[in-house]
């Protein structure tokens, strides 16, 4: 489960800000999770409430913001929604799309005290 090392990340990115900015606790957390990031939402949730256990972010509620998944057409030369990331062109149906988003996952935003 990749989840977990990925919601470690998070915890040492809030950990480091902490430090860097001089705040104690964290009471909210907003991240955008791309729909082609391979992340599944619920089972970074559970690895968030795990690991920040006994830390600032304790407690805190974890927001995901979900972002489309894009791609640009190579045969039909459009930009398009992608729900997987071998798909087919929703439009031509042709499997020679490049993907352009959807893939990130970031933390946007700290509600801190």
């Amino acid at each position: 489960m990749h989840e977990m090392s990925l919601a470690e990340g998070i915890l040492q990115l809030i950990e480091d800000a902490a430090r860097r900015d001089g705040f104690s606790r964290v009471s909210g957390v907003w991240l955008e999770i791309g729909q082609l990031s391979s992340v599944e939402p619920e089972a970074l949730r559970f690895c968030f409430d795990a690991v920040t256990r006994g830390s600032v972010a304790d407690g805190a509620t974890l927001e995901i913001i979900e972002q489309p998944g894009e791609g640009w057409c190579l045969k039909c030369c459009q930009t398009v929604a992608m729900s997987e990331q071998l798909g087919a062109c929703p439009q031509c149906g042709s499997h020679q799309v490049q993907v352009t988003g959807g893939t990130e996952m970031r933390v946007k935003e700290l509600e801190v005290e």
